[in-house]
């Protein structure tokens, strides 16, 4: 097919497209000055295009004199993305026209069934139902998504879309998280990948990151791990694993998920709130009531959450417990930047993302330990940032494949 006539006229398609994309509303004559194709080509590949319902035209030009043009735009809702982060806690769910704006975000609580056949099923089920009450609250049906977009608390082996090494919570849904299991459960494309990845690709796109060369996205949460993009492209590696810094080996020999992950951080502020911690014998010997009350919190009820808040309280032991912290996240970032020399590290995720109180620690032990230095911010997208992601490999696949059409 390639030189005939039609093969050359949907090459004009897709380089009308790219135009209007990429400079927005244009009226016959601006596309035909930036593409530096023929108007009568134009004209007729912009009809072939509204006929596909992919451009549309916007009514005049306000010229000054003159006949006023038609202005011509691409049609962002002509269809619709979806991008799911699937988290250890949280099912989170961002529905995106094509130009990545996102028009509907919901989370729902991760929910695992005894069993694992059951749980698979379920899981699935579960989903499904998800997306689909978002579809109707936004008066969408599945004609209109064209590819759905997954992150997902694992690896991705690259070749067969299998998972390996998934977020202790998730144990034993390897198999529904599948590609091949998601692919069988949707009627629209699939496309799974590290969460961690997309969420690396989300900061770059629209983030912290945004044009960054080289830079880090190291999340902390239920797991950890980084996502790392050079020049615009992630790194993948022997078999998907670059980025897996949850095997890396601290001082003591305990894998480094263990001591950062949300859990790592407990067990370090459980040794130190123990019931002979001086705090706790202060509260015990009848000393202030609000005193009394932080550490009973503190220790009975503990949580990250309430941790971080009780440094921002300025709470001695809290501010002590995440010093500590802070000294093993560097220890991970200093060999991260010693091999990388990123410009840039981005903090994410649960617990990572508590910029306004890890930073500081964290950006005092950079400048007086680390040999190379990189700047040290947070995550800009937040809990959206995987989803994000997510979204923005839903659009290019989509965008690909309708260029592709228009070459069949």
């Amino acid at each position: 097919m390639a030189g005939t006539p039609q093969y050359i006229r949907n090459l004009n398609e897709n380089l009308i497209m790219d135009a209007l994309i990429t400079q927005g509303t244009m009226s016959r004559a601006d596309i035909s000055r930036q593409t530096g194709l023929s108007k009568p080509t134009v004209s007729l590949a912009v009809e072939h295009l509204i006929d596909r319902n992919l451009v549309k035209e916007m009514g005049r030009a306000d010229n000054a004199q003159g006949r006023k043009a038609t202005l011509i735009r691409f049609n962002e809702t002509a269809y619709y993305v979806c991008g799911i982060d699937i988290g250890a806690t949280r099912i989170r769910i961002a529905l995106s026209d094509l130009t990545g704006e996102i028009i509907a975000y919901r989370t729902h609580p991760m929910v695992v069934q005894e069993g694992q056949e059951r749980a698979e099923a379920t899981m699935l089920e579960l989903l499904r139902g998800h997306l689909n009450e978002s579809l109707d609250e936004n008066h969408l049906n599945w004609d209109q998504i064209q590819c759905i977009g997954f992150g997902i608390p694992g690896v991705v082996l690259p070749d067969s879309g299998r998972i390996h090494r998934i977020v202790d919570p998730l144990v034993g849904l390897e198999q529904a998280f599948s590609l091949e299991s998601l692919s069988g459960a949707f009627p629209c494309e699939v496309i799974l990948e590290n969460d961690v990845n997309l969420a690396a690709l989300g900061e770059y796109r629209s983030g912290a990151a945004a044009g960054c060369n080289l830079f880090v996205f190291f999340s902390i949460g239920t797991g950890t791990g980084a996502g790392i993009m050079v020049h615009g492209q992630l790194l993948r590696g022997l078999g998907g694993l670059t980025g897996e810094i949850a095997e890396m080996l601290m001082e003591d020999g305990r894998r480094l998920e263990e001591v950062l992950s949300a859990d790592g951080l407990m067990q370090l502020a459980k040794r130190h709130l123990n019931p002979h911690d001086e705090l706790l014998q202060v509260a015990d010997s009848g000393a202030d009531v609000n005193v009394v009350a932080v550490a009973d919190d503190l220790h009975r009820h503990l949580t990250p959450e309430k941790l971080f808040e009780a440094a921002r309280n300025g709470e001695i032991d809290a501010l002590d417990i995440l010093q500590q912290y802070s000294q093993m996240i560097a220890s991970a970032l200093r060999h991260i930047s010693v091999v990388l020399a990123p410009d840039l590290i981005v903090l994410g995720g649960g617990v990572g993302g508590n910029g306004d109180v890890l930073l500081p620690l964290l950006r005092q032990v950079i400048s007086e330990q680390f040999p190379v230095q990189p700047q040290l911010i947070c995550s800009k997208l937040g809990e959206q940032a995987v989803v994000t992601g997510a979204v923005q490999v839903a659009i290019k696949q989509t965008m690909l494949n309708l260029q592709q059409e228009a070459l069949e």
